[in-house]
């Protein structure tokens, strides 16, 4: 798994806000890289650039080894993401993809958990398989 930052500000900007800011919530600062997209090339790309504002609006893409899109949510700003949900997520496609599709990771399901078998019997018997914790 690979995790890049994009956003229209400069590198000098990202350095900054990793010094200033991102380094005082997380130790050491953030373990990826963050990319610059300047003019909002990569933005524009995924739907997410603002040309009004001049800014990326914020946007998760959770984007496969070949290239596809498994995953996405765009927030605007005044609400935070969760990254232990962007990680669940993760972990849930890279077990589908494990079982090459044979295996479903229903909502709220965590590594460690059963997962559902995908096929015909499954059809109307889902609740007799998965019992969700509330």
């Amino acid at each position: 798994m690979e995790v890049i930052a994009v956003s229209v500000d400069s590198k000098f900007v990202h350095k900054i806000w990793d010094e200033e800011e991102l380094s005082k919530m997380t130790k050491g600062g953030i373990p990826f890289a963050m990319v610059s997209d300047t003019g909002g090339s990569l933005g524009k790309i995924y739907g997410v650039y603002d040309e009004a504002s001049g800014v990326n609006i914020r946007g998760r893409f959770l984007i496969d080894p070949d290239g596809i899109i498994q995953a996405m949510e765009v927030m605007t700003p005044p609400v935070g993401r969760k990254i232990a949900e962007t990680i669940r997520q993760v972990q849930a496609f890279q077990q589908v993809r494990a079982t090459k599709g044979a295996e479903a990771c229903p909502a709220g399901w965590e590594p460690g958990q059963p997962t559902l078998k995908v096929g015909p019997d499954l059809v109307g018997k889902v609740w007799k398989v998965w019992k969700p914790t509330e």
